[in-house]
Formats: structure tokens, sequence, C-alpha cells
């Protein structure tokens, strides 16, 4: 329980560097589709310029 909100803020940051919003975490509640879908989304690339979360944090 002690790491289930620290993981949601660093999910949902990760997210918000590719241009997605937060909420798309509640796809993991989808068995094994959901985590595979999440997990393509936070391997991929930042974008480089500012989106509407923020500047790029790589550079």
């Amino acid at each position: 329980m002690a790491v289930l909100l620290p993981s949601l803020a660093v999910g949902a940051r990760r997210l918000h560097d590719t241009g997605r919003s937060g909420s798309w975490l509640l796809i993991n509640l989808i068995p094994l589709i959901g985590a595979i879908i999440l997990l393509i989304f936070k391997v991929e690339e930042s974008h480089d310029n500012i989106n509407q979360y923020g500047p790029n944090p790589k550079i």
C-alpha cells in the first residue's frame, strides 16, 4: 500500500511526458491487455517540444 501512491504519481508523470493524460492509468484495470498497452505508452519517447503538461524534462 505504501508503494501504490508513488507508483501512480510516477506513472502519471511518465504519461504526461508522452502527451497523454494520467487517466490512462485506469486502462491497467483491463487484465493483461491493459498492462501491455500501458507498457507501450511508458516506453515511448517523450515529446521534444512543450506539451500541455509542461516542457520536456530531458532538455
